[in-house]
């Protein structure tokens, strides 16, 4: 069975967060809160972590996954982003976006879109989310928590480690959570396209 740790959702608890940092560094998977119900993350570098979520969540090739970030100072690392595009990602974050952006050559090939290489940016506002993104000095590879067959992010934590008590290495219950996932702007062309309208507010890129 996972690990379930509960942890306060405006006042995380440093020790518990630097104990789920330890298990990503291992390349664990977890399951923890956002901004718009609950996500699966692992490192970058964990290509077995990363395999382990394809599974849960069912994903192929055409998957944007998700590169979730403390700030934007690591924007330009991973994505090729022009000042307009800058500007809407900087009038929006933190929040309930997902970008999808051109990534760079750092970005290593298996979190690309197959087809169109590209990579979802997010900078979430959660606490837990952000004290974990801090501790672990890097972003995390990330998806929002939908299992097979739904529509909707899953918000109860203790319904997830009745499901994915034996796939997970630790279950974050952070509260009860919203079930919209993120809305998801595409940036990759001259005008932004809303690929998925969710919790996100779509009047500013319209």
């Amino acid at each position: 069975m996972s690990q379930f740790f509960t942890i306060h959702p405006e006042n995380p608890q440093p020790r518990l967060i630097a104990q789920t940092a330890d298990l990503l560094r291992k390349g664990g998977v977890i399951v923890y809160p956002t901004d718009s119900g609950y996500a699966l993350g692992c490192r970058l570098e964990e290509k077995n972590a990363m395999e382990r979520i394809c599974r849960i969540r069912q994903l192929d090739g055409n998957h944007n996954f998700t590169l979730v970030c403390r700030d934007l100072s690591e924007l330009s690392t991973y994505a090729q982003v022009d000042n307009q595009a800058f500007r809407l990602i900087k009038n929006n974050t933190p929040g309930k976006y997902t970008f999808i952006l051109k990534a760079t050559k750092e970005v290593p090939r298996r979190l690309m879109n197959d087809k169109k290489k590209t990579i979802g940016l997010r900078v979430p506002s959660n606490p837990i989310a952000l004290a974990l993104l801090e501790e672990i000095n890097e972003p995390m590879m990330s998806t929002t928590l939908m299992l097979p067959g739904n529509d909707f992010a899953e918000s109860d934590p203790e319904t997830i480690r009745d499901h994915l008590g034996k796939l997970v290495d630790l279950v974050i219950h952070g509260g009860f959570l919203g079930q919209q996932p993120t809305t998801v702007i595409d940036l990759t062309e001259a005008e932004p396209k809303v690929v998925r309208e969710g919790v996100g507010d779509i009047s500013a890129f319209l």
